[in-house]
C-alpha cells in the first residue's frame, strides 16, 4: 500500500501490544508502518522482538536527563529523524508533558487496560475485582494531557468471572487488547476518524477490521 503513516511504538517493558502492531503491519494492505520502536529502558524486551522483525528501534535512557522536557526533546529529535506521523503508546510508563502531546494532538493514542473512564491509572484489574465489577475490558483513546482521557477510539468488554484473580482477568483483557489496538491504529492511518469534541466517529468501510468497535456518532 502507498502511503502507509510512519508509525514509532513507545515500549517500556515487554511491549505485547507493539508485538500486535508489527505483525498487524505485515500485511501489505494496512495502512500503517511500524518504523520505529522506542524505549525509555534498555533492557526492555520488546526491543528485541522488533529488530528481528528489521524494525528500527531506540532506547532513550529517561534517567540521565533533568526533566520530563529534555528527554521528550530527545525524543523529538528521534521522531522527526525517522519522519514519524503517529505514535502508538504500548505500556511506555511515562508520564508526557502537556508541550509534547499537544504537538502531537490527533496523532497519539494509547490502550488502557480498562473501559474508560472507569478505573483510570493502574492496578485497574484488581480494582475492578475489588469493586464487584460484572464487566471489565479495555480502551484504545486519543492521548491529552490529563492522565487516561480523550477521545475514546475503540473499547471490547469480558465478564469478569467469579473466581477470576486479577492475573487470570488481565490475561483475558489483554487478549482484547491485541485486536482491537490493531484494528484502532488501522482505522486512523487510514483516515477514517473523525473527532467532534470527545467522541470519535468511525468512516465504516470493508477494509476495516471487523474487531474495531467504536461508537456510531449521529449524523
Amino acid at each position: 500500500m502507498k502511503g502507509r503513516k510512519r508509525t514509532a511504538v513507545l515500549i517500556s517493558g515487554r511491549g505485547s501490544n507493539m508485538r500486535a502492531l508489527i505483525e498487524a503491519a505485515r500485511s501489505p494492505d494496512y495502512p500503517a508502518e511500524i518504523a520505529l520502536v522506542l524505549s525509555n529502558r534498555a533492557e526492555a524486551a520488546g526491543l528485541a522482538f522488533a529488530k528481528e522483525h528489521g524494525i528500527a528501534t531506540a532506547v532513550i535512557d529517561h534517567k540521565i536527563y533533568a526533566g520530563r522536557g529534555e528527554f521528550e526533546k530527545s525524543m523529538q529529535v528521534l521522531l522527526d529523524l525517522h519522519k514519524i506521523e503517529i505514535i502508538c503508546l504500548a505500556g511506555f510508563m511515562r508520564v508526557l508533558t502537556q508541550g509534547f502531546v499537544q504537538h502531537w494532538q490527533g496523532r497519539l493514542i494509547n490502550i488502557h487496560p480498562s473501559l474508560l473512564p472507569a478505573y483510570r491509572g493502574l492496578d485497574t484489574h484488581a480494582r475492578a475485582l475489588a469493586e464487584g465489577a460484572k464487566i471489565h475490558g479495555c480502551s484504545v483513546h486519543f492521548v491529552v494531557p490529563a492522565l487516561d482521557e480523550g477521545p475514546i477510539i475503540a473499547q471490547a468488554a469480558v465478564a469478569v468471572l467469579d473466581s477470576d484473580t486479577p492475573e487470570t482477568l488481565a490475561a483475558r483483557v489483554l487478549a482484547q487488547e491485541h485486536v482491537i489496538y490493531p484494528g484502532a491504529l488501522a482505522a486512523l492511518a487510514g483516515g477514517l476518524l473523525t473527532v467532534i469534541g470527545n467522541r470519535v466517529a468511525c468512516e465504516r468501510t470493508a477494509a476495516l477490521p471487523p474487531a474495531l468497535k467504536v461508537p456510531d456518532f449521529p449524523k
